[in-house]
């Protein structure tokens, strides 16, 4: 079984990349995803994180996203704390998840693959890139958030190029360069 790491900023256009891999019979886990449901259902996480940060990040069991994204985006130490009470629990969590799959490709995405160490355990990575101004353009379109709040968060993650320059393939989600032929190359050179 091939693992396949799945990167890119934020806005990039990871989405569309992983709806191409699932429609090829991929199987795809989303850390974002993941870790939101492990944050929400896991008392060792909660504990964790209300140690961290105060009993007022989880109102009524739920995790206030709100109050948490400004408590670590702009903050490193907070963001580098935050992360080490999530990031294990999800690499538990793949690992698991990745024992029960049988197809010859597997596939996690992760906006923080390279950020988190979870590059150390795929076996090929994909970066799906796009102009800074789209990937802005598109995050707010997504979140409702400000620009600032997405210049925040792209701060957050190493820059591009470095992705780029640490990947096995890049997509180019530009809106211009067809994005399926793309996706279909780099299948057909990791394939078993």
């Amino acid at each position: 079984m091939i693992k396949l790491g799945i990167t890119g900023g934020m806005g990039s256009g990871k989405s569309v990349v992983i709806s191409f891999l699932k429609a090829m019979g991929i199987p795809v886990y989303i850390a974002d995803d993941e870790a939101k449901r492990i944050t929400a259902n896991s008392p060792v996480v909660k504990k964790k994180l209300t140690d961290c940060f105060g009993d007022e990040i989880f109102e009524e069991g739920v995790l206030n996203k709100t109050l948490f994204a400004s408590l670590i985006f702009g903050n490193e130490d907070k963001l580098k704390k935050a992360n080490a009470v999530i990031h294990p629990e999800v690499l538990k969590d793949f690992l698991s998840w990745s024992e029960k799959q049988d197809a010859p490709i597997i596939a996690m995405e992760s906006a923080i693959l390279f950020e988190s160490g979870f590059d150390s355990f795929v076996d090929k990575v994909i970066c799906v890139t796009a102009p800074e101004e789209l990937c802005i353009e598109r995050a707010i379109k997504r979140s409702g958030g400000s620009r600032e709040d997405a210049l925040k968060r792209i701060a957050n993650q190493i820059p591009e190029q470095l992705k780029i320059v640490k990947s096995d393939f890049v997509i180019n989600n530009d809106g211009i360069e067809a994005i399926t032929p793309q996706i279909e190359k780099a299948v057909r050179k990791i394939r078993p």
